[in-house]
């Protein structure tokens, strides 16, 4: 075993001896490219515990009930995930709690809706990103809503699709509320100053919009 500072490396056999499986399985998962490439030393492979993970990952995921054509879609979409950092913003201000989570806590959060079509739309979306071999969902409250949605019966796709709508009408009503700001030579400081308010007028009139369509939906019944 090699030491590379904090990361830690092994030869096949070790590997496969820490993850549970054989030699031949390890072989197999390297063949269908579930794991990343061993970094190579002559002849000598050498795999690390991201590796591991991913091999920990699997067999977690195949005592769930998923295939492994289902998780190799998996591995290569989050394998080709943005970085969380460029959807949070290096050092941006946020009100948000990001979350880190495997693959397989992810699926014990949505179940069945946990397939690689709906976990590549959140990637795309931008409610997942990847920080090295970890998963983060950046919202706490936004996964705990999505996971709500779900467990009354509401599909996760069609989840993601109103977030996508919900997504462009917040970026207009967060410029409306900027725009504000700005028409009145603030500083750009007062924008976080003063978002509680921001924040209180949306809930209010998203509040009253929906006793209208509630209202209406009442009358027509």
């Amino acid at each position: 075993m090699a030491d590379d500072g904090e990361r830690r490396e092994y030869r096949m056999e070790e590997l496969a001896e820490k993850a549970g499986i054989t030699v031949r399985t390890l072989r197999f998962y390297r063949e269908r490219k579930l794991i990343q490439p061993p970094r190579r030393e002559g002849r000598i492979a050498w795999y690390d515990d991201t590796h591991l993970a991913r091999l920990r990952t699997i067999s977690a995921l195949l005592e769930r009930g998923h295939t492994l054509s289902g998780i190799a879609e998996l591995a290569e979409a989050f394998d080709h995930g943005r970085d969380v950092r460029d959807l949070l913003g290096l050092g941006a201000p946020t009100e948000e709690i990001p979350v880190r989570l495997t693959p397989e806590a992810l699926a014990d959060v949505f179940g069945a809706e946990a397939t690689p079509e709906n976990l590549a739309a959140a990637l795309d979306l931008g409610y997942l990103g990847t920080d090295g071999g970890e998963i983060v969902h950046i919202s706490r409250r936004l996964l705990d809503v999505s996971a709500a949605l779900v467990r009354e019966g509401i599909p996760l796709g069609d989840v993601l699709a109103a977030g996508r709508r919900v997504r462009e009408h917040a970026e207009a009503l967060a410029e409306v509320f900027t725009d504000l700001v700005a028409a009145q030579d603030r500083p750009p400081e007062d924008v976080r100053r003063l978002r509680p308010l921001a924040k209180s007028v949306v809930e209010a009139e998203l509040s009253l919009a929906l006793d209208r369509r509630l209202l209406g939906r009442e009358q027509r019944t």
